[in-house]
């Protein structure tokens, strides 16, 4: 994977963002927070519309965030309709926002699906401990995986106000 294109977020006048590249984001700051974050706010659209948030537990492997659940649930069914969707994490002062495509997904226990079961180790404490193969039936186990277009992230805005824009990501394996 080549990683993401980095550069300045497009803002208007007034926002005080440099005029060059100085302080810009790495990469690998950004997806640390990614990996390391237990709580995700999941935005998704409605079919009339109306924007529906909700929290969601999940990890980032592979530089895409995979999550698991109903097919039933509000969100699911949104982003079956319409895959666009917006992720972050809780701060606000400390900023990552993924936008991209959530896409139903399954997971091979030899391959992402062991890889998965050890990025979930970090909901261990809570209870939630799934195994290398809860991804490989039929119907994925409910697995989805948001493949990022753009991340937007800052951690003292605006001198180091960053944009990552991603190569078109391949289709997930679907159920």
């Amino acid at each position: 994977m080549t990683g993401p294109r980095r550069e300045r977020p497009i803002l208007p006048a007034g926002y005080g963002l440099p005029d060059d590249d100085s302080g810009l984001l790495a990469w690998a700051d950004v997806r640390g927070r990614l990996e390391r974050s237990q709580h995700y706010w999941l935005a998704s659209v409605r079919p009339d519309g109306r924007p529906h948030l909700i929290p969601r537990w999940g990890v980032w492997v592979d530089d895409a965030f995979w999550y698991d659940g109903s097919a039933e649930t509000r969100h699911a069914r949104n982003l079956e309709r319409n895959p666009a969707c917006s992720l972050s994490l809780e701060s606000g002062s400390e900023a990552v926002i993924v936008e991209g495509r959530s896409e139903a997904a399954r997971a091979e226990p030899d391959d992402v699906g062991a890889r998965l079961a050890a990025a979930f180790g970090k909901y261990h404490a809570a209870g939630y401990a799934p195994a290398a193969d809860a991804w490989a039936g039929d119907d994925g186990g409910g697995l989805r995986v948001l493949r990022p277009d753009t991340v937007l992230a800052w951690f003292s805005f605006p001198t180091d106000a960053t944009r990552f824009v991603f190569p078109p990501a391949p289709p997930a394996a679907t159920p």
